[in-house]
């Protein structure tokens, strides 16, 4: 078994290269297809001329360019929000938005399946933090009974619920209308990271909000990686200019961070362009999705945990070996093998010891609206294989 993961020897698209030999990739979250698209190259090579590569500032001390908020303006524009703030990292994003809204007293109520970059945020802001079920909106409606029912004090501390639209560590999607319902049932705020469904979900891409026909203004404080569906880098949060600003003044992430590199808000710009240019774009990701889907889910050993429209496809063992270590070694002969044997390269949710995502651990399939339905069928034949091959014991036992 491989103590190093892959190395990748070509751009990270829907084919790579591994170890001089060319491989299916469903390890990148490249859901557009957009890593090497002709126009977002065109677009970084004419602000590299333009810009230089780096901006050498924060963006509070000369670290702003016109292409920054000519990227803020797009973004906000396609979401139909008021303003929107760019960050430089896309985990960043959430290590900052979460600690600059909330502060030490605040109550912060959150899907036990975050992943660890708003788990850190929660950390950072000192908040006191409860968690719910994983897309258990039963668990979620109890705590939030629980913590105000006959609770004054709470009724007054600022209060928050925070969920991904599309859980990294499994694949759901968060039922956004029973969320805001409750939200507004039991007054609090809600803060939604958008980085897996950005691009992907809803009839144009505009993410979750469409996907469920929840107007974005009922979302508070809206979240999202641009390293996904748009392949470029950095992060984004969008919503009210109250909101925005705020982030200007005191979100560390923004203020002490070199801005983003010009060339990179450039390549979110144009992508975005093309995104509203081409709305078949999501049309072939669902296809993709539910092809990839289909020919998994009657897998001997594992089994589909993921919500069908989701663009993370994720497998779990239907039976576990009742240690996560020794799950994590099952899973990763099969993603090992798959690369060595069939040249599909899978990733294992793999955590640090400082995740605390309590969720089983599988293997992540990210799809691509630029795979061809042979990578998908081929996918799913080799995993079937290598999983038979490497849980022959486990199904048997």
């Amino acid at each position: 078994m491989q103590s190093e993961p892959p190395v990748l020897e070509s751009a990270a698209g829907t084919h790579t290269i591994i170890n001089g030999k060319e491989v299916v990739n469903f390890a990148s979250a490249n859901y557009l297809g957009f890593i090497g698209h002709e126009k977002l190259l065109e677009s970084c090579t004419s602000a590299l001329e333009k810009y230089g590569v780096g901006s050498c500032g924060p963006r509070g001390f000369y670290g702003t360019i016109d292409v920054h908020l000519d990227c803020e303006a797009r973004i906000a524009k396609f979401l139909g929000t008021p303003d929107s703030i760019l960050y430089s990292y896309g985990l960043s994003t959430m290590f900052s938005a979460i600690p600059c809204f909330c502060k030490k007293g605040d109550i912060i109520v959150v899907d036990e399946g975050v992943h660890w970059g708003i788990q850190n945020g929660l950390y950072l802001s000192r908040s006191t933090i409860v968690y719910f079920k994983h897309n258990d909106m039963e668990s979620l409606e109890k705590t939030l009974e629980k913590i105000t029912a006959g609770n004054q004090q709470a009724k007054k501390l600022r209060r928050y619920i925070v969920v991904e639209a599309v859980y990294q560590n499994s694949g759901q999607i968060a039922p956004l209308d029973q969320i805001i319902r409750l939200k507004e049932k039991y007054r609090f705020r809600v803060l939604l990271d958008e980085s897996n469904s950005f691009g992907v979900l809803g009839g144009s891409g505009r993410g979750l909000t469409e996907y469920c026909g929840v107007p974005i203004e009922k979302i508070d404080i809206v979240t999202a990686a641009m390293g996904h569906a748009l392949a470029t880098e950095g992060g984004f949060c969008t919503g009210s200019a109250r909101v925005i600003d705020h982030q200007r003044l005191s979100s560390s992430g923004y203020v002490f961070s070199a801005s983003l590199p010009p060339y990179l808000a450039s390549a979110a710009i144009t992508a975005i362009d093309v995104l509203e240019q081409n709305p078949d774009l999501t049309s072939k990701l669902k296809e993709n999705i539910a092809i990839l889907w289909k020919g998994l889910s009657d897998m001997k050993g594992l089994s589909v945990a993921s919500n069908p429209e989701s663009p993370i496809v994720f497998l779990r063992l239907e039976k576990s070996t009742g240690s996560v270590k020794s799950d994590l070694q099952l899973l990763e002969e099969i993603a090992d093998r798959a690369l060595k044997e069939e040249s599909i390269f899978v990733v294992v949710s793999k955590r640090s010891t400082l995740d605390k995502c309590p969720l089983p651990v599988g293997i992540r399939l990210f799809v691509s609206a630029a795979h061809s339905e042979s990578d998908l069928l081929k996918a799913c034949s080799s995993l079937k294989k290598v999983a038979a091959a490497v849980l022959r014991d486990q199904i048997h036992r």
